[in-house]
């Protein structure tokens, strides 16, 4: 399992699940509470029931919990019927996910939570899933046939847990060869191509916008960091933090640079156009920068304990201006980590935190990002979150929908009974 972040310096640290089997008595009395929670998401008596056994084949001792494996587990279990509530049955998905974000926050709800995005990859045989390229798949590190989607998540001093998702559907899928496929699976007549980023930033907003889940930082990797569109998202609402990973090169300036305006004669004719004048340092990438950073400014913190012992890395920060198409753009916090010894790694990361932020938020926020982690590795070894067989988007989204709800039922229990920290993740069955 995954180490949790314990940093030198933390705001506060997340815990870890330590839920067990038999910690629990009334299990199944339980989850009908929590189950009874979205009996209004359904219109009739039918797919409530479905949407029970479903979720109680997730906390099952099954090896596989896809569809059919779960279908016959239960008592009186229609694989077909079964089929058609996961694929084909309308959810009311808007009122489930604001139901359980009011749940998430009761239980896990604090002003200074942390929204975390990441992608997770699902490989998959054949070309009839939707969304189904050849991709990279996380999961198993490699280019490979395979979905991914889309994460957000949230951790807080009393646990962490998903928030929602969305399917990436690769650009190929919006091309008229696959039309025929767009309409096996029911993907919904509107849906357009929609980068990763993209689908984080609609997330973010619609997240901001519900005004259920507190946070104040947002973390996620340099496929997010990178792109404007999710930067944006976050730097519409102020006070709100971001701790992203930024690639190593990345140009940036120490100092800001002065511009002036020239002109330039082309075919369209003479028009101006801003510059930053040879008399200007060259802007560098965060590697060259890093390297020419003197030993005295390193901070050696420890980020984690591990099986052998302390995880120590060294950081450093700086104010830097970075460049956009050869032009000063923002100016931003350049958090550096590297790894001790002889051959050093180095990671980069980039935030908006305001001038007075001491390294040790960074070197927090460094390592927050195990909790998103946790939940994938949680999720999908005891939940069958990537078990799943369906092929339709409806289906996908349900089954995504299904596992977040189960797993924060775990947490839910784990936060009720008042369990502490330790390195057991059984859940129970």
């Amino acid at each position: 399992m995954l180490s949790a972040s314990r940093c030198e310096g933390d705001l506060y640290a997340i815990p870890k699940f330590s839920l067990d089997k038999g910690d629990v008595e009334d299990f199944m009395d339980e989850l009908q509470g929590f189950h009874e929670q979205f009996r209004d998401c359904f219109m009739r008596s039918e797919p409530r029931e479905h949407f029970w056994l479903y979720m109680a084949g997730q906390f099952s001792p099954l090896e596989r919990k896809s569809i059919e494996p779960i279908a016959l587990q239960v008592e009186d279990g229609n694989v077909r019927a079964m089929q058609r509530f996961v694929s084909d049955v309308v959810w009311d998905e808007k009122l489930m996910l604001r139901k359980y974000h009011t749940l998430v926050d009761e239980d896990l709800g604090d002003p200074e939570g942390i929204l975390i995005f990441d992608e997770s990859g699902f490989a998959k045989k054949g070309d009839d899933s939707v969304g189904v390229a050849r991709q990279y798949c996380g999961s198993i590190g490699k280019v490979d046939n395979c979905q991914v989607g889309v994460f957000a998540a949230y951790a807080s001093r009393h646990g962490y847990a998903f928030l929602d998702n969305r399917l990436y559907v690769p650009q190929k899928w919006f091309e008229d060869g696959h039309l025929f496929r767009r309409k096996k699976c029911k993907m919904p007549l509107d849906l357009a191509f929609k980068t990763k980023p993209r689908l984080a930033a609609e997330m973010y907003r619609e997240l901001r916008a519900g005004g259920i889940i507190p946070f104040k930082y947002v973390v996620a990797d340099s496929i997010y960091g990178a792109n404007p569109d999710f930067i944006g998202a976050i730097e519409e609402q102020v006070g709100t933090i971001y701790f992203v990973s930024m690639k190593s090169d990345t140009l940036c300036w120490l100092q800001r640079p002065s511009t002036e305006q020239t002109t330039v004669r082309g075919r369209g004719g003479a028009r101006v156009k801003r510059v930053v004048p040879e008399s200007e340092k060259k802007p560098v990438d965060f590697a060259t920068l890093a390297s020419r950073i003197n030993s005295f400014f390193w901070y050696r913190r420890k980020v984690s304990e591990g099986t052998k012992g302390p995880i120590e890395y060294e950081f450093t920060k700086r104010r830097i201006t970075l460049c956009k198409e050869g032009l000063p753009d923002k100016t931003v916090w350049l958090v550096v980590k590297r790894t001790l010894g002889a051959n050093r790694e180095y990671s980069y990361y980039i935030s908006n935190a305001p001038l007075s932020t001491r390294l040790k938020i960074f070197v927090w926020l460094s390592g927050v990002r195990w909790a998103i982690e946790q939940c994938f590795e949680e999720a999908k070894s005891e939940l069958g979150m990537d078990h799943y067989e369906v092929r339709k988007y409806p289906g996908w989204n349900h089954h995504m929908l299904t596992c977040m709800l189960a797993h924060f039922f775990l947490w839910h229990l784990n936060i009720k009974l008042g369990k502490k920290s330790t390195i057991h993740y059984a859940v129970a069955a």
